[in-house]
């Protein structure tokens, strides 16, 4: 290993906070918040678990008809946490999902395992709530912050909101939950993906990733009109009309395709543990968002 290169997994985390989700109900709505503001949302496991119970407690709840995920902080999501004090990779949690503990394994197989959880599995759960969801968005919605973006039903975005998957800087095909050429066309998300530049929301909304952009000041109450709106909505017809729907990208060959984009995406970590000594190709997150910044300042 490149002595420049310190092992992430190595790092004891440090969580700066033991809320990274926020939860309130109220008026047949669930609010859900990003909670990790110092570090844009970047998801670490602690978050994403805690993400995970939030979404439990509201499918639980009988007077919840509609979740929406929201961000109170500058961004929306910076993606998944590759390098803040509290980046938990080597961690063990209370796992949801029939995948055993990567935490004391080597090599790919602990990026493997973990991923299949933490990532691609939690979203696969979260796409499948038997309640509308919502993803209430602004400003940055990068790498990571897409996968929790695009399990939502609803996408109403702010006009200042941006949407980019640059990994391919650190030589993967795209993030985990490979859903791009249903969120955009096959052409679009070649470009997306190729050139790793921002999409404007009102590109995105052309596109059909996104339902609606509204001013940034008009974003909160545009989401509430839209939840409340459904959640006078029985019930069943809301889960059987959701079930429907996920049926037909099902069909379509939507699953089928992340789970195998899922398997490029872990040749890619491999390659890079023998090339680069590193999972990540020894990025950081600091490192990340200076080489996106440089190919930004470049466009």
């Amino acid at each position: 290993m490149s002595d420049n290169i310190v092992p992430l997994e190595d790092v004891t985390p440090v969580y700066e906070t033991d809320e990274p989700i926020l939860y309130e109900a109220k008026d047949g709505i669930a609010w859900i918040t990003l909670n990790r503001p110092e570090f844009h949302n970047v998801q670490n496991s602690q978050m994403t678990y805690a993400l995970d119970d939030a979404f439990m407690k509201a499918v639980d709840d009988d007077a919840v008809k509609c979740i929406v995920l929201k961000s109170d902080a500058k961004h929306f999501s910076a993606g998944h946490d590759i390098g803040s004090p509290g980046r938990d990779f080597h961690s063990s949690f209370d796992r949801r999902l029939m995948w055993y503990d990567h935490a004391n394994k080597a090599g790919a197989e602990k990026a493997y395992i973990r991923e299949q959880e933490v990532y691609l599995g939690m979203c696969k759960r979260w796409r499948n709530i038997p309640k509308p969801t919502i993803a209430q968005v602004h400003k940055g919605c990068i790498a990571g912050g897409l996968m929790l973006a695009w399990v939502c039903d609803l996408i109403i975005a702010s006009d200042d909101a941006f949407f980019q998957d640059p990994v391919l800087q650190m030589g993967f095909p795209g993030l985990e939950y490979f859903a791009h050429t249903f969120e955009l066309n096959t052409r679009i998300a070649k470009e997306f993906l190729f050139l790793g530049e921002r999409m404007s929301a009102e590109r995105a909304y052309q596109m059909g990733m996104l339902n609606r952009v509204v001013p940034r000041e008009q974003l909160a109450d545009e989401v509430l009109k839209v939840a409340t709106r459904i959640a006078e909505q029985p019930r069943l017809a809301l889960q059987l009309a959701k079930q429907a729907c996920n049926h037909m990208d099902t069909l379509a060959g939507k699953e089928a395709g992340i789970d195998a984009s899922f398997g490029y995406h872990h040749f890619a970590h491999a390659n890079n543990q023998l090339t680069k000594g590193d999972y990540i190709a020894g990025f950081d997150g600091k490192k990340m968002a200076e080489k996106n910044k440089a190919q930004e300042a470049k466009g």
